[in-house]
């Protein structure tokens, strides 16, 4: 029995998903002319209140498109310093858009809006570069899933507009947010001009994400993706999978959230300090091996050998993320393998 806690993105399509797909009206989407695609977009734009979207096949494009559309070569966005956007895109921003980067760093990423906005430096002449747009992410990945204050949303909104600075939501987890919180889609989408959202994770589509913005800023992120080679065709058989996804796999999120909940509450009750289940919001776990004899990629292969697969993200931690491809007999022997390997590593000196 494998039991893949790696990410939520290794998720596999149903049968019925795939029957979708592939029952799905297609047409050619560089020319607009994919209906399925065409109504997804119209779609989840909608559910932001928001005039438009576009499709792309990564959350990584998604979010580039956006931060382009806001930032002018040699400005600035400011970003926490463990967003995606900063860690994981591989310095995308400054090697297609030339966008300079700074960040702030909080505990588990959770956004306070004075914070942010300490950094920011907004039409600072020809010596220095100007901040023009702010970055949230929301969840937060390497927050172990941190769901962002709404309030303090409101409140970066409120300080950071009367500068001229836009926000940019990275949403690739929102729908674990909106489910968490009960705040509706649209209300976050009020305070952002732009907003990236992913299909392909917990919602269990196999490719895509959206950029969602005005009719203008999307005409021009359209533009950008096919110029960065992502210009697509018959795409409705992956729109398809999206409109599944949001139709059968938003609600059931919450299945996710019990299950982190339930492993977290048992690693804690071997090492405390490894993880505290009080702030585990949603379907991230991120466990802390300081004072362990292993290393976290010693931790992980351990418990691959045991069927288990975990993710080291550093050299003391390791994530684990709960999914619609793992049931409750799979979070059992998760918590077995894991408890049992905890005892291990942590030796009483």
């Amino acid at each position: 029995m494998i039991v893949d806690l790696r990410s939520d993105t290794v998720t596999r399509p149903s049968k019925a998903m795939r029957e979708a797909m592939m029952n799905a009206e297609v047409g050619d989407d560089v020319y607009s002319d994919d209906p399925t695609v065409n109504s997804l977009e119209e779609r989840v734009a909608a559910l932001f209140g928001k005039e438009a979207a576009v499709f792309t096949p990564s959350g990584s494009l998604a979010n580039q498109l956006a931060i382009r559309t806001l930032v002018k070569p040699g400005e600035e966005l400011l970003c926490e310093s463990n967003s995606h956007i900063v860690r994981a895109e591989l310095g995308a921003a400054a090697t297609f858009s030339g966008i300079t980067t700074r960040t702030w760093t909080a505990a588990r990423g959770l956004l306070n809006a004075e914070q942010a906005l300490e950094l920011a430096r907004p039409d600072s002449g020809p010596y220095l570069v100007s901040t023009t747009a702010i970055a949230v992410e929301n969840t937060h990945n390497f927050g172990s899933g941190t769901v962002q204050p709404l309030d303090e949303i409101k409140r970066l909104y409120s300080l950071a507009t009367p500068l001229g600075l836009k926000l940019h939501l990275d949403g690739a987890r929102i729908w674990n947010a909106h489910v968490a919180s009960s705040v509706p889609l649209s209300e976050y989408g009020k305070y952002f001009e732009t907003i990236s959202v992913c299909l392909s994770k917990g919602l269990g589509a196999p490719v895509g994400s959206l950029m969602i913005s005005t009719k203008e800023r999307v005409a021009t992120a359209r533009v950008w993706r096919k110029r960065y080679g992502a210009g697509m065709r018959q795409i409705g058989i992956l729109a398809a999978a999206g409109h599944f996804a949001l139709d059968k796999n938003v609600a059931r999120l919450s299945e996710d959230h019990a299950r982190a909940k339930k492993l977290a509450v048992a690693c804690n009750s071997v090492v405390a300090s490894t993880v505290n289940p009080a702030e585990i919001e949603t379907n991230i776990v991120g466990l802390d091996l300081t004072g362990a004899t292993w290393t976290a990629a010693e931790f992980a292969g351990k418990a691959r050998e045991e069927g288990v697969w975990v993710s080291a993200l550093g050299p003391k931690y390791v994530r684990l993320v709960t999914h619609l491809d793992v049931d409750d007999l799979g979070i059992e022997r998760a918590v077995e393998v894991l408890q049992r390997l905890l005892k291990s590593a942590f030796v009483p000196k």
